[in-house]
């Protein structure tokens, strides 16, 4: 019979009579057969099943071997023995490999007959030792899905005892990690998908027959994913597992896994990373939820250092898992989880930020239901992120205009979600970590690195760098052998403008130049470092030249020697300093104004006067009433300036009358309510705040706390020349400001009046814009849109006498007769005083320093800067006319340019691209447009110190290179400079080879990894805080601070 078979199915007859032969050989096995003709049969069937060619054979022979192994049952018993299924496993038939998968369906088919003998018990008892064997040698996932299927059906053949049972579970999962899809196509993935389900079914199978064997299997499962070794990746389809973990066990496990000493950083950095990448696989259940909450118990274990590694590695493959349907609900979970949670620095959020406009066009393009539902979710996670980070306008306004029309959540909600992420105690425990390194950006300019809540000395550098002329004579100085402040003001100017990196580490510069009050790494004013800083270098100068008298050959350059010698290099100036010039120090040329006050008795008409010499002028936001009576022709220019900024209510600021010689600024008081100036308040040293200087009565009149909430005050946003305008106002001091008369020898009403006498190279305004609530003891912002006229006229009066002042000293004391009354504003009746005519002298804007957040606590600094030099372009003004502005009530009144001029200079700025934005290391091109409209984009990013520069038809640095000394117009280097900035770029080049070599090396597995240098609070890195960028909220003591 099995020769008939046999031929058969090798004929060339049809299939439909093959297929009736069959039959009836099938139904012969009914007939009683020797034992010879059985074992033939067997034989026969066997070697269809396992070499056939084509499936008819296969067919053939499993149905032949079924039929006559149920009637044959003993015949079949002898045949299907150990020794057979043995020599099957191990050694494979003829051809066939014993690791083809086709061995184990035949062997599960004899099993399936053989199941009521006494024999297969033995056939069990081989078979668990063999699937331990098989899975020891590591099967790929065809033949591993197949074991897993004949031991599912048959678990007697799964190894028994504890010791035996646990193995087979770790090797099964060591397979698993060796798991790899044999194609790329759909079909392909679909059959590699479900084979590796099959393995993982039968691996729940047994955790839930036997409990014991789970906790090791996972431990076995974390040893292979937190291996080190850069030879091996496991494969994705370990996720597989993680949905039969039950989720009763996540609390036990993670602690369990945090607080283990012998698991090393680096192990389980790779361990969450590779968990991260479970994400892509489509099937898996609950990963995300691992995933989360193994982030979590490593920030309650302050191991802060692997989730910053892990999130910076990670984030992007996050990101990009939200193109894909399957897998986006577990990817956008998990990626709200690491950005919400990374609150102390914006990396993570600005790797993210150049793709988050395509993938909203994308989603929006596409309709699907399920994708406005991301939309949504993703919207809100961008707000979140963009509230928390305010400080970047440049980056967040092509993803504002991208999600414009989506639903914003409400503060409120920002403020629940971000305090409900933060990491904990993060600021003491989080070490520094390397940055990536990387050449300049393409505007060629240099960043400064932030050294932990350093952005306010950061963003005043920069601004002052811009100043062309001040950094040219800074350059220019020969200070070889002086450890001055200058000399390092120098050294740092140099960097700036020659260094290769990136961004450059101001360490020894602030630590030289830090008021010895301010706390290092908290937050700072600063305006109040400005001013610290431009009177150090003043009476440093002035104390060298002094000592310098008696020493001439030791004399540090005066300015006639500076500019000889410069001029022999490359004509620096075109016209000669004015007179005096010779005794004024670098910092007086260049900032130094004078401010005259006049205050005359209305009684018996006697005028007292003095003159003090000012580096900045502390402007005070004004009422509305007080604005228009002020100057309607400056409300009328400020709204022709376009700028649609939202107009948020004034909480009126001051400074005290009197402040010390070192703050050398002038503040106003208010008209009608008198809120101290936080910044000024710190500034002053305790001894300077005593009864003789400031009284509380005076200092502490706050207004209504009615009056502090936020609402439109004016359909019309004021200017800065509004604010100057409004400092310049006559003042009637009467009531409880009376003036005492000497003359008179009592109180009388009176006029104060002050008038600028000389004008700065560089006019410094500082917006009051932080104040102190004594009634509620709670410290504002005044959150106020002020307008940034282009081009501003400064009011100088022109007297005789104003040449003479610079004889009377640099730090000259306010001593108003009415020190500590309240200075109100309070504007005289129209003409009580003749007509005074000033001449306008025109400022172009060179710099802002804008301060980002809603308190003094918190938040942060960036500038707006562009080059700008004394004979640079002037928009005309050199030779325009004296304008003469007529003062309706007797004050001085500023000017601005007229919109056509602003609009001209608008567009030659875009094409020049002279516009910079300096944000800690990041520097980038910006237009005016955009630090004109940046408090209306961004309501917490306010305008804070504005840097004018004055335009001169001449007394500039000349542009032009003389001899092929100067560069970029600026002055050639000291020898010692030049060669200190050329070791540094090659010091600079040989991190660039280390960090590729130890990139190389260590890839994923270091336990710091490089990063971008975007954003370098490290020392501390946790300094910015939760609430860093945006200081919007301030929601714990850590974030309460400025980086």
């Amino acid at each position: 019979m099995d020769k008939i078979l046999e031929g058969l199915v090798s004929s060339s007859h049809p299939l439909p009579v093959k297929r009736v032969i069959v039959r009836r050989v099938v139904e012969s096995a009914e007939t009683p057969l020797s034992q010879a003709q059985c074992r033939a049969m067997f034989v026969l069937s066997t070697r269809l099943i396992l070499q056939g060619p084509d499936p008819f054979q296969r067919q053939v022979g499993r149905q032949v071997l079924e039929a006559y192994a149920r009637f044959h049952r003993d015949e079949f018993e002898a045949f299907f023995n150990r020794g057979l299924v043995l020599g099957l496993l191990q050694r494979g038939y003829g051809g066939l490999g014993s690791r083809d998968p086709a061995i184990l369906d035949y062997v599960q088919a004899g099993l399936r007959l053989i199941i009521s003998c006494p024999s297969v018990l033995e056939l069990f008892a081989l078979l668990q030792v063999e699937a331990l064997r098989m899975v020891c040698e590591r099967p790929a996932p065809p033949l591993c899905a197949r074991l897993c299927q004949l031991l599912g059906d048959f678990p007697q053949c799964l190894p028994r005892g504890r010791k035996l049972s646990l193995a087979f579970c770790q090797q099964l999962v060591r397979s698993m990690a060796h798991f790899q899809s044999q194609g790329s196509r759909e079909p392909e993935l679909r059959l590699y998908v479900s084979q590796v389900t099959q393995v993982s079914g039968l691996l729940r199978s047994i955790w839930k027959a036997e409990p014991d064997t789970l906790l090791p299997s996972l431990q076995e499962l974390f040893a292979v994913i937190s291996s080190t070794d850069t030879s091996f990746e496991p494969s994705v389809a370990l996720a597989s597992l993680v949905q039969h973990i039950p989720l009763q066990m996540i609390t036990v496990l993670i602690r369990s896994l945090t607080t283990d000493p012998n698991v090393k950083d680096a192990s389980m950095t790779q361990a969450l990373c590779r968990m991260i990448d479970w994400l892509s696989w489509p099937l898996a259940q609950h990963v995300e939820t691992w995933v989360i909450a193994l982030l979590k118990g490593l920030a309650a274990v302050q191991k802060f250092t692997i989730l910053i590694d892990v999130t910076l590695l990670k984030i992007e493959l996050v990101f990009n898992r939200l193109w894909f349907p399957l897998v986006r609900p577990g990817a956008l979970a998990v990626l709200s989880h690491m950005l919400l949670s990374f609150q102390h620095s914006p990396e993570a959020f600005h790797l993210l930020v150049p793709h988050v406009v395509n993938l909203v066009h994308s989603f929006k393009n596409n309709g699907l239901p399920s994708s406005a539902a991301f939309l949504v979710q993703l919207t809100e996670l961008i707000h979140c992120m963009m509230y928390h980070y305010s400080g970047f306008p440049e980056l967040y306004e092509p993803i504002l205009e991208a999600i414009k029309e989506l639903p914003k959540p409400s503060e409120e909600k920002i403020k629940l979600i971000l305090n409900q992420s933060a990491w904990t105690s993060q600021s003491s425990s989080l070490p520094s970590c390397l940055s990536r390194l990387s050449g300049k950006s393409e505007t060629g300019k240099t960043g400064l690195v932030n050294l932990g809540n350093t952005c306010y000395m950061n963003s005043v550098i920069q601004a002052l760098f811009m100043a062309t002329d001040f950094r040219r004579h800074v350059l220019s100085l020969n200070l070889n052998g002086c450890n001055s402040l200058m000399r390092k003001l120098q050294h740092l100017f140099a960097f700036l403008a020659h260094t290769q990196r990136e961004a450059y580490a101001p360490r020894i510069f602030f630590e030289a130049s830090r008021p010895p009050w301010f706390t290092p790494r908290s937050q700072q004013d600063c305006s109040e470092y400005l001013r610290f800083l431009l009177d150090r270098l003043h009476e440093e100068e002035r104390t060298l030249k002094a000592l310098s008298s008696a020493k001439p050959s030791e004399n540090m350059m005066s300015d006639e020697s500076l500019a000889q010698e410069t001029a022999n290099k490359a004509q620096v100036f075109t016209e000669a300093p004015c007179t005096g010039g010779e005794e004024r120090t670098l910092i007086e040329r260049m900032f130094g104004g004078t401010l005259q006050t006049s205050i005359c008795c209305l009684n018996c008409k006697s005028t007292s006067q003095k003159e003090e010499a000012f580096t900045d002028l502390s402007l005070a936001f004004c009422p509305p009433a007080s604005l228009e009576n002020v100057d309607m022709r400056s409300i009328t220019h400020s709204s022709e300036v376009k700028d649609d900024c939202m107009v948020q209510t004034s909480i009126v600021a001051s400074s005290p009358v009197e402040e010390s010689a070192l703050d050398t600024s002038l503040a106003v008081s208010d008209g009608c309510e008198t809120v101290m100036n936080e910044g000024i308040l710190k500034d002053l040293h305790p001894a300077e705040l005593s009864s003789e200087n400031i009284t509380d009565s005076d200092l502490y009149k706050v207004q209504d706390s009615k009056n502090v909430s936020q609402k439109p005050v004016s359909e019309n946003t004021p200017s800065v020349t509004d604010l100057l305008n409004y400092f310049l106002a006559p003042e009637i001091l009467n009531g409880d400001n009376k003036y005492y008369c000497e003359k008179c020898a009592s109180l009388q009403n009176a006029e104060k009046i002050m008038q600028i006498m000389e004008e700065p190279e560089y006019l410094i305004l500082t917006l009051l814009r932080f104040s102190y609530d004594p009634k509620c003891h709670i410290r504002r912002k005044i959150l106020d849109n002020v307008s940034l006229p282009l081009i501003l006229e400064l009011p100088v009066k022109r007297t005789a006498s104003s040449l003479d002042v610079v004889s009377r000293g640099w730090s000259v004391d306010v001593e108003f007769s009415d020190t500590g009354e309240n200075l109100a504003k309070k504007l005289k009746p129209s003409g009580t005083e003749e007509v005074c005519c000033p001449e306008l002298v025109p400022y172009v804007l060179s710099s802002v320093v804008v301060h980002s957040g809603i308190s003094s606590e918190s938040g942060h600094y960036y500038s707006y800067a562009r080059n700008i030099t004394g004979s640079g372009p002037s928009l005309g003004l050199c030779h325009q006319s004296k304008t003469m502005a007529l003062a309706s009530h007797g004050s001085l009144l500023a000017g601005e340019i007229s919109h056509a001029v602003i609009e001209n200079d608008l567009d030659a700025n875009e094409m020049s691209k002279e516009w910079f934005l300096f944000n800690d290391s990041r520097v980038t091109f910006t237009s005016f447009q955009s630090v004109q409209k940046i408090t209306s984009r961004f309501p917490k990013d306010t305008a804070y110190v504005l840097l004018y520069k004055k335009q001169n038809c001449s007394n500039g640095f000349n542009a032009n290179s003389a001899n092929g000394l100067w560069v970029n117009g600026d002055p050639p280097l000291q020898k010692e400079l030049m060669d200190a900035i050329t070791k540094d770029n090659k010091l600079y080049l040989q991190e660039q080879e280390l960090s590729a070599r130890t990139q190389a090396l260590q890839a994923a597995s270091a336990s710091c990894s490089f990063r971008p240098n975007g954003f370098d609070d490290n020392d501390p890195p946790g300094s910015c805080g939760p609430t860093g960028g945006g200081g919007g909220g301030g929601f714990s003591t850590i974030g309460r601070l400025v980086f």
